[in-house]
C-alpha cells in the first residue's frame, strides 16, 4: 500500500504526527514491509498553526497513484477550502481507495467534493462548517463510510491512526502498536 500525508500551512503538527507515527510503525516495526509513504504538500516549505517548519517529500506531484489519501486539520483548512488550485490538487487523488482526515481536514476532503453523500465527522467547534459539505455529520470520534474515515479533534488523531493499524493489519497488531507506543485507549487497556 503507497499512502501519502498532506500537509500545509496552518495545520495542526499534532493532527498530522498524531496519525502518522501509529500508522507508519506498520512499516518500521516490520508489520507490512510494502507499507510506504510520502509526505505532500502544494508547497515546498510548510509551517504549522504554531510556527514548526515541515519539508514535503512531494510537491505538487499529481496523486492518482497513492492508495491512501491522509488529510490533517488545522486552522489553515478554513483558508484552503476556498483556495481552487490547492482544492484541485487535492481532487487528484479522486481514485484513491481510501481517504482519512483528522479533524478539519474534513473540511478539505469536503471542499474537493469526498465527502458528498456521506456521513464524516470533524472538530466540534467546524460541525457546522462540515454540514455543507456531507450528508450527516456525526459527533462520534471516527466515522468510516465507504473509503472515507474522519476523525475528530486533535486527539482523535492518535486513535484514527490505530484505527487504521488495526483496518489495514488487524487486530492483534493494532494493540502491539498502541502497546509499544503505551497509548491507553481505555484504563483497562
Amino acid at each position: 500500500m503507497k499512502a501519502t500525508f498532506i500537509i500545509y500551512n496552518g495545520m495542526t503538527a499534532l493532527d498530522f504526527v498524531g496519525i502518522y507515527d501509529p500508522i507508519t510503525r506498520l512499516n518500521t516495526m516490520g508489520f507490512l514491509p510494502d507499507f510506504v509513504w510520502e509526505i505532500s504538500a502544494y508547497t515546498e516549505e510548510v509551517c504549522d498553526n504554531t510556527g514548526l517548519y515541515f519539508r514535503p517529500s512531494k510537491v505538487r506531484e499529481n496523486l492518482a497513484h497513492y492508495d491512501m489519501l491522509v488529510v490533517p486539520g488545522g486552522f489553515g483548512s478554513r483558508e484552503l477550502i476556498d483556495d481552487a488550485d490547492f482544492i484541485n490538487w487535492l481532487k487528484t487523488a479522486k481514485n484513491c481507495s481510501l481517504k482519512v482526515s483528522v479533524c478539519t481536514g474534513a473540511l478539505l476532503l469536503g471542499a474537493a467534493g469526498f465527502l458528498k453523500g456521506k456521513n464524516a465527522t470533524t472538530h466540534p467547534n467546524a460541525y457546522g462548517k462540515l454540514k455543507k459539505y456531507c450528508k450527516t455529520v456525526s459527533r462520534s470520534r471516527i466515522v468510516e463510510d465507504n473509503g472515507i474515515i474522519t476523525g475528530g479533534g486533535v486527539t482523535a488523531a492518535i486513535e484514527l491512526g490505530l484505527y487504521l493499524c488495526e483496518k489495514l493489519a488487524d487486530y492483534d497488531t493494532r494493540i502491539k502498536i498502541q502497546k509499544q507506543m503505551d497509548y491507553q485507549l481505555n484504563p483497562s487497556d
